[in-house]
């Protein structure tokens, strides 16, 4: 069959699929949206008389447009203005939604979100559409000018750099397991109680004498900060209950910690000393150059 055109009513059953995939690619909803407009307008022209599966062809088109936006970024070299120069707390992009940003960063995970933003162009295409859209690695061959058998090695790179390789730290006094547990318990009721403004919640959570450091980046100060006692702590975490927003727990060098990424790109890293008596140590990091260094990963379900 031919002059069969797409039209609108049945490209919007597709754009929460085509805007989930742009945003994978691209970490940012306000560049997404974008992503899906180009699609429509490339797909609104095209004669479909030979496309037999009008989701998978829109899922690879996104998904073209995506890696050319992204190409480009990479190309330019570019940050939006609100990730160089606002500092690590900053938000979304303008004409943003930040809590809709925020909503759908809590939804695909911001670890995850980071790691794709760590991977190159063709990486990550292949590891969100095979393996987050189920789309075959001979129809992403195409897009990224490679064989499938090249594609499906850039998406086991991707996929190993998403799970991480970095050991959890030995010589803790609790077995390995049940270690990670208690940490991810403890750092994920810390990010609730921040989320939430609960500061009686934080409290119970630190030890008295938790000690909190934060680098000169974080604030920022000519010297790195230290502050001392729990009610301090939480008073601190209460003032910047806004970051908490774009923050999510993550594997950092093995251990559970917590990611502030905005749009996926790393600003802000804390790793937490966990013990029985609660957290007594609290290390925030937002030197570039440290954070560079770290290794996130996704913690597993």
């Amino acid at each position: 069959m031919t002059g069969r055109i797409l039209s609108p009513e049945r490209f919007e059953e597709d754009r929460p699929r085509l805007r989930a995939v742009a945003h994978r690619m691209l970490g940012s909803l306000a560049e997404a949206d974008d992503a899906v407009q180009e699609t429509w307008l490339r797909a609104s022209a095209v004669d479909l008389g030979e496309v037999e599966n009008v989701t998978a062809w829109l899922t690879t088109v996104v998904g073209r447009v995506s890696l050319n936006m992204l190409r480009s970024r990479r190309t330019r070299r570019e940050e939006p203005l609100e990730a160089s120069e606002a500092g690590p707390g900053a938000g979304v992009a303008p004409g943003g939604d930040p809590e809709e940003e925020a909503l759908l960063a809590d939804s695909v995970g911001v670890a995850l979100l980071v790691v794709l933003d760590s991977l190159g162009p063709d990486e990550r295409l292949a590891f969100v559409l095979h393996d987050m859209f189920a789309v075959p690695f001979d129809a992403i061959a195409p897009l990224i000018d490679r064989s499938p058998a090249t594609t499906r090695q850039l998406a086991s790179r991707a996929r190993r750099r998403v799970r991480g390789t970095t050991p959890a730290p030995a010589g803790s006094r609790a077995a390995p397991a049940a270690d990670a547990h208690r940490q991810r318990q403890a750092v994920e009721a810390f990010l609730a109680a921040t989320r939430g403004g609960d500061f009686e919640a934080l409290l119970a959570l630190l030890h008295p004498d938790v000690v909190l450091t934060a680098d000169r980046f974080v604030v920022p100060t000519p010297e790195p900060v230290e502050v001392v006692g729990a009610r301090t702590v939480a008073q601190g975490a209460m003032t910047a209950a806004g970051r908490a927003r774009f923050t999510g727990p993550a594997l950092l060098d093995g251990r559970v910690g917590l990611v502030l990424a905005p749009h996926g790109r790393l600003r802000l890293a804390l790793l937490l000393t966990v013990a029985d008596e609660g957290i007594t140590r609290i290390e925030i990091i937002a030197d570039r150059e440290r954070l560079a260094g770290i290794e996130v990963a996704v913690l597993d379900d």
